[in-house]
């Protein structure tokens, strides 16, 4: 039998539905100190921490979030509009769909950039050599440095910028967005070449920044671009744009013969 941490299941999330006189979130009355009181921002910090942001953390915690809510058709803005002209009664098969393409590739490195400057240097290590051999150890692994790297944004990520604006102006620039900048100059030292600090790396910092844990961080991703799937699919509704890129599709692209080959 596997050794169970807690041999009784517990949770500190919330009240369950068998008992209906008490509805709580992490052991707050929801009805009361939560709904009408506490912002979505606020609340989803706090069900996911155990700890209500003050004014600074709400302030970069809904910047994050409402960063990457919609870059236009992106992968997974395509696929769920995809999903909604095939699946059109059921809206959350299509935002289920669209949010599976968020991984190491697309919107999710977050998680990445988070962790690197959360553990930073060892005992001993100053941070530029930190940030030296992060970026040495990643190179001989033939890794990408999650966080970094842009096919259009160069030399400077906007995003990344205004997130880091915000996070200063709200006084959260600290340690870790330090260690990011530092990454990014250890980039252009030890290898001659630029890489764009992205949106996602920023994200990673900021989060960091304010205490939200690295192992939920995709999380803000999925949350955030949810909202905006949910754009993508009622506008599909009335446009039918994903129907113009299967007929685009198959007007256009060519069926090869095996036998030429």
């Amino acid at each position: 039998m596997a050794n169970l941490k807690h041999p009784t299941p517990e949770t500190a999330i919330g009240s369950t539905h068998s008992n209906t006189e008490t509805l709580t979130i992490r052991g707050r009355d929801t009805l009361k100190e939560i709904v009408g009181e506490k912002t979505f921002t606020e609340a989803f910090y706090f069900i996911v921490t155990g700890h209500m942001p003050d004014a600074r953390q709400t302030k970069c915690f809904d910047a994050c979030l409402t960063i990457l809510m919609d870059h236009g058709l992106t992968p997974s803005a395509l696929i769920s509009r995809l999903v909604e002209d095939n699946v059109p009664d059921e809206m959350q098969v299509g935002i289920a769909a669209g949010l599976l393409v968020i991984a190491n590739r697309h919107v999710g490195t977050m998680t990445g950039a988070g962790k690197i400057v959360e553990e930073g240097p060892k005992a001993g290590e100053s941070e530029k050599k930190w940030a030296e051999r992060i970026v040495l150890e990643h190179r001989t692994a033939k890794k990408r440095l999650p966080g970094f790297g842009h096919p259009h944004y160069a030399p400077k990520d906007p995003r990344a910028e205004r997130l880091f604006e915000i996070a200063s102006a709200a006084g959260c620039e600290g340690t870790y967005i330090r260690r990011l900048k530092l990454i990014e100059k250890a980039i252009e030292s030890k290898t001659g070449r630029h890489l764009t600090l992205n949106v996602t790396g920023a994200i990673g910092a900021v989060l960091t920044e304010i205490g939200f844990p690295s192992s939920a961080m995709r999380g803000v991703a999925v949350v955030s671009r949810a909202a905006g799937l949910v754009a993508h699919m009622l506008e599909e509704k009335s446009t039918g744009l994903g129907q113009h890129l299967v007929a685009w599709a198959d007007q256009s692209v060519h069926v090869t013969n095996p036998e030429d080959n």
